[in-house]
């Protein structure tokens, strides 16, 4: 096995040689506290948008794609929303939203009666959906069912989290390509699944990805790749947020401005500001009735 450094902001995938079984490794620091920064969510509503965060980047290594990867759940518990996305050229972003602070620490508390969408919106095609109920005390136990629903392969999550940052594990069977045999495959899965099973949270956060599969897997051939770049961004802009004004529609937006004198939009994922003054809402109204008209 080829050994790299400590790889932060990154994932990175390996391979058995001798099995149908591929894994990811994820780290998330910078990108994880860039995510959180000025938001005020209590720790355990943190912890569980990085682990949301960590998802996304591990499902989107899963296909093939040109676009993003949006993790959404809406529930009736104390987080109405959790939303995490990834590009695929390693962009990452997240919100979460709730009316009353979140004081509960249990996953079925925060979370109730939730949701579980998966969005890949590709800039070629229509976007494709997955949608399942959540089931199971934690977002690793969730995902396992969703991809025992549709996936029909043996797939494992793993996460951890603190104050500074969050890792990630997935496992995954691949199509029957070195061996055909249920049973053999069988044996592998349980084999390598079982050896997952036994990494700690700290080891997975302290560790480097080389030193966790050496601690895992040091009897085993495997591949380490090359890790992959990860980095937060946020897709506003002020052309995107303009846009928006314009479905509120003008009745509500000239009623804004004269009880503020113009309009002010806080993007929710990253912080930045975009006023508009009365002059300039006129003109992008006007341009958009000229377009219509014409």
């Amino acid at each position: 096995m080829t050994t790299t450094g400590h790889a932060h902001d990154s994932s990175q995938r390996f391979i058995f040689e001798n099995a149908d079984i591929r894994g990811e490794l994820v780290r998330l620091n910078k990108t994880y506290i860039d995510t959180v920064h000025g938001k005020n969510y209590p720790e355990v509503v943190s912890r569980l948008l990085g682990e949301f965060l960590a998802a996304s980047v591990l499902l989107s290594t899963t296909i093939k794609f040109d676009g993003r990867l949006v993790l959404q759940v809406r529930s009736k518990g104390q987080i109405a929303l959790m939303m995490a996305e990834c590009t695929s050229s390693g962009e990452v972003r997240g919100i979460a939203r709730y009316e009353v602070v979140p004081t509960s620490t249990e996953f079925g508390e925060l979370l109730r009666d939730g949701t579980l969408v998966i969005t890949i919106d590709t800039r070629k095609g229509e976007p494709y959906q997955g949608v399942v109920t959540l089931e199971g005390n934690s977002l690793a136990e969730c995902l396992h069912e969703y991809f025992r629903q549709s996936e029909q392969l043996g797939t494992q999550f793993y996460f951890a989290s603190n104050r500074d940052g969050v890792a990630a594990m997935l496992l995954q069977q691949l199509p029957a390509q070195l061996h055909t045999d249920s049973e053999v495959r069988e044996q592998h899965w349980d084999h390598y699944s079982t050896l997952a099973r036994t990494l700690t949270d700290d080891e997975l956060l302290d560790l480097t990805n080389a030193e966790i599969l050496h601690r895992l897997y040091h009897q085993e051939e495997l591949r380490l790749f090359a890790p992959h770049d990860l980095v937060f961004k946020c897709s506003c802009t002020r052309e995107r947020t303009a846009r928006a004004l314009l479905v509120m529609g003008r009745e509500e937006i000239d009623a804004l401005v004269a009880e503020r004198g113009g309009v002010e939009i806080c993007c929710e994922f990253c912080g930045t500001e975009y006023n508009f003054g009365p002059g300039e809402l006129d003109l992008l109204f006007e341009q958009t009735e000229d377009g219509q008209t014409h």
